[in-house]
């Protein structure tokens, strides 16, 4: 277990590659693949430059993980395609694969922990009626923006946008994925409030202890 922690980051890394590369072995449609995993090609970079400046708390990197292994295995099957949310839709007898609907979820979920972390780390916000406010505004940003991005692929190339948007028919398909991102931010932080603000203080504390090279005052 010590070992799993203290290389985590890395395993996690290894892991993300590997389910990227599954992902892209042979997806059903090669355009949506793209388009779903863009997401992940763009953080990933993002990450491994600031790790070591700037690392994130163990408990986002774990949520971005499960946010990019959602949004990989989207991108090969397609969403209206993921064998689970056609198990789910047997098991509870649904119309419609609802995979979609658990990538809006963590749509909210993960970058309202990620829009918390870096507020109260960046800011001297510290009330938490502001930082609630704020945290769900941003994750609600976040969906919109995607939405548009959706509109835009529909505009670009009807056949492309029935793969990516995944309305699969739902007329208020739009409107039930931002509700899904704000269902998701408002359980990110009253889930894991508590647990993300321990992380947050052993962080800040770690760095007092061992400040960065960038950190540290020159020599003269």
């Amino acid at each position: 277990m010590t070992f799993l922690l203290r290389h985590e980051r890395s395993l996690l890394l290894l892991a993300t590659l590997l389910v990227l590369l599954g992902s892209g072995w042979q997806p059903h449609d090669r355009a949506t693949w793209w388009l779903e995993v863009a997401p992940v090609l763009i953080a990933l970079p993002i990450l491994l430059a600031t790790h070591h400046r700037h690392p994130l708390t163990p408990l986002l990197y774990r949520l971005l993980f499960l946010h990019g292994v959602i949004l990989m295995v989207g991108g090969h099957y397609t969403y209206a395609r993921v064998p689970l949310g056609f198990w789910f839709a047997d098991w509870f007898d649904l119309t419609r694969n609802h995979y979609d609907r658990l990538g809006h979820l963590a749509q909210g979920f993960v970058p309202a922990l990620l829009a918390r972390e870096i507020l109260l780390r960046a800011t001297p916000l510290r009330g938490a009626g502001w930082i609630w406010l704020l945290v769900t505004a941003v994750a609600l940003a976040v969906s919109a923006l995607y939405e548009l991005l959706e509109w835009a692929v529909a505009l670009i190339s009807a056949e492309a946008a029935e793969s990516f948007l995944a309305m699969q028919g739902d007329v208020w398909d739009t409107q039930w994925d931002i509700f899904l991102a704000l269902i998701g931010a408002l359980l990110a932080q009253w889930l894991c409030g508590r647990q993300h603000d321990r992380e947050l203080a052993r962080l800040r504390q770690r760095s007092i202890t061992n400040p960065s090279p960038q950190s540290a005052p020159e020599k003269h």
